[in-house]
């Protein structure tokens, strides 16, 4: 038989495999232990470590702030007449990008709200402006059946928007906007700037800010303390319920000095004429009626101008949004002369009895040059009263030549002509008193002789703004002593109505002696009486006023030729200007007037401060009486008309 094989017989080490799986075992269980306790550290940091936070979180989904927008401060004239309001109106905004298709959006618009081609150049232009902004408006100011048909196809228009919003009127227009300003949308620019002065959050959800005038100057005052909601919504973001509400603060109002009325005069007695008015009281400061002719209606700019308006304002020759009286600078002419005059006495450079004789002309010595009177032949025998009332320019060209343009600049700085009044709204303009240094910086030049005569009749390099001047004329009103000019007679808190006056602020007072004013007081009130070049605009007054006039310079006329308005492009003619103060023994009341290409202060700029005058101090506006003397008559025809140059 066959013998088979049989293997050998496996022998299992039992206890070592056992090992083994409780090995394995142990570690599974330990992994197991491991990744639980992980699970359960990381729901314990989530549930009890983390659980404020996000239950902040979870609540931040539920909850959303909504800015509440206060209602902006109301701007008012003295007699309590709103030059500025809010008005509430809807207006279609969009949320950019909320919207896949822009452009399809804007064309479905159309077919319920009009969208005119200004509408649309609007919006994109504050589309490219406004990155930050979320709503942006494409029409403003809904009607009633534009706002029902909208919110009847609202569900049609995912990103679109009705809105409520508070906008800005301005009751007067062009009449104030110089000084009262407007709001417009805040730029990107002005976000910026918000949040460098950490404001920012005082602006969320506003879209207006002031720009210039009053609404700039005093935008912290009239913009008020945004309040906010904390409302409840749900998983599409709609709002359920208000948990809580802080209501906003209404900004404050403001009371300003300026007599709205007194404005309409004033503005209405340019007639067709384009150039600034600045009346002031010299006693405290207070601006009474500031003027510059054209304005611009302060409207359109709410919301945004559009193109068509920008442009038209941009591109006029008439300049209206030039602030003329803040701004603009010329040469101030022959009102320069009482503060020559002045500084003469003070100086001991001339007494009351000096005299020269004035042949209608003045060289300088040793010089064939001649710097010519206004009046050919000249005014005869001439001493510093006569010098003001008649106007001569040969008196002036002597004195400028012996006091010398550092005394010049020395004294006369004091009147603050040259220099920023400190007026609270922005923009002034410096204007010029020149000096030898200044010369010198400016141009690396030497101070000439010929500067000086130029500079003792207001012409040259002297450059005054309208503003200037009247603060200046009132400073020679009120015996030497300076207020600040200011707009802002009174801040009221619109919540607890409480009444924040604003007091005058005394500069200074400039030394003198007070018969060496006196002089010049008396002088100047001869110059509205019969035989001064103010006579014929002062006919028939029932107070005494005192006053200057003054021709200024645009262009220079060759040495030996005469000024001939008639011969020169109206742009190119001389500008009138008037300075005056009244009553004359106790004013109330500085004023200056400049008439762009007005030629004679006292033909054109004169008979504007009168009418001022009547209506401030008589409350009625006189037929100005037109006889006069014949040599009044020859006094208004040839004032001033001085071209050396």
């Amino acid at each position: 038989m066959p013998t088979f094989f049989k293997p050998p017989v496996e022998l299992r080490n039992h206890p070592h495999e056992l090992r083994k799986f409780r090995l394995r075992l142990a570690i599974s269980i330990g992994l197991m232990l491991l990744l639980f306790l992980v699970l359960f550290a990381r729901f314990y940091h989530l549930q009890v470590t983390q659980s404020e936070h996000f239950h902040t979180l979870a609540e931040a989904n539920r909850i959303s702030i909504a800015p509440l927008i206060p209602n902006r401060g109301l701007i008012l004239d003295r007699n309590g007449k709103i030059l500025a309001q809010n008005y509430s109106t809807y207006t279609l905004e969009i949320v950019p990008n909320k919207i896949a298709d822009l452009d399809q959006t804007l064309n479905t618009i159309a077919d319920y709200i009009e969208i005119t081609p200004n509408d649309l150049e609007q919006f994109r232009k504050l589309l490219r402006e406004n990155r930050r902004f979320k709503h942006l408006p494409i029409r403003n100011r809904l009607t009633d059946e534009e706002v029902a048909r909208f919110a009847a196809n609202r569900y049609r228009f995912p990103g679109v928007e009705l809105q409520a919003r508070i906008l800005r009127y301005y009751p007067y227009s062009e009449l104030a906007s110089h000084v009262v300003g407007y709001i417009s949308r805040i730029s990107d620019k002005d976000l910026e700037q918000l949040e460098a002065s950490e404001e920012l959050d005082n602006y969320r959800g506003s879209h207006f800010i002031g720009r210039i005038g009053i609404e700039q100057s005093y935008e912290k005052e009239l913009h008020g303390i945004t309040g906010f909601d904390e409302v409840e919504t749900d998983a599409a973001g709609r709002s359920i319920r208000v948990l809580s509400r802080t209501p906003p603060v209404s900004g404050n109002n403001l009371v300003l000095t300026l007599d709205i009325d007194l404005q309409h005069v004033a503005y209405n007695a340019f007639g067709d004429q384009n150039g600034a008015l600045v009346a002031i009281d010299p006693n405290n400061g207070e601006i009474l009626a500031f003027i510059s002719k054209p304005g611009f209606d302060a409207n359109l700019f709410v919301g945004g101008i559009d193109h068509k308006n920008w442009k038209r304002l941009n591109e006029s020759i008439d300049n209206p949004l030039n602030n003329r009286a803040l701004r603009g600078v010329y040469p101030p002419g022959s009102t320069f002369k009482p503060f020559m005059a002045l500084a003469a006495l003070e100086l001991g450079l001339r007494s009351p009895g000096y005299a020269i004789s004035d042949i209608g002309y003045f060289s300088l010595p040793g010089t064939k040059r001649r710097y010519r009177d206004w009046k050919v032949g000249g005014h005869g025998r001439v001493d510093l009263r006569k010098s003001l009332v008649v106007s001569c320019d040969t008196y002036y060209y002597s004195l400028a030549h012996d006091m010398g343009i550092d005394r010049i600049y020395s004294f006369i700085q004091q009147f603050g002509l040259g220099k920023k009044t400190g007026i609270d709204i922005h923009g002034e303009a410096e204007g010029l008193l020149p000096s030898k240094e200044w010369k010198m910086r400016r141009h690396n030049q030497r101070w000439y002789a010929g500067d000086t005569i130029s500079v003792g009749i207001g012409q040259g390099y002297v450059l005054t703004t309208p503003l200037q001047l009247a603060f200046s004329t009132g400073i020679i009103a009120n015996n030497g002593t300076a207020y600040q000019p200011h707009f802002v007679k009174q801040i009221i808190n619109n919540q607890t109505e409480i009444t924040r006056d604003i007091p005058p602020n005394k500069l200074y007072t400039i030394e003198h002696q007070p018969q060496n004013m006196e002089l010049v007081h008396q002088a100047l009130i001869e110059v509205t009486q019969p035989g001064g070049t103010a006579a014929r605009a002062a006919a028939g007054s029932e107070y005494q006023f005192a006053g200057k006039t003054g021709t200024s310079q645009v262009i220079g006329i060759k040495q030996n030729e005469r000024y001939k308005e008639e011969l020169i492009a109206k742009q190119h003619r001389d500008h009138a200007v008037f300075i005056a103060y009244a009553p004359a023994e106790q004013p109330t009341i500085a004023l200056a007037v400049l008439v762009e290409n007005g030629g004679s202060g006292g033909a054109t700029a004169a008979p504007i401060a009168r009418q001022v005058l009547d209506y401030f101090l008589l409350g009625k506006l006189p037929k100005i009486e037109t006889e006069e003397t014949e040599e009044t008559a020859e006094t208004i025809e040839h004032s001033e008309h001085t071209h050396q140059h």
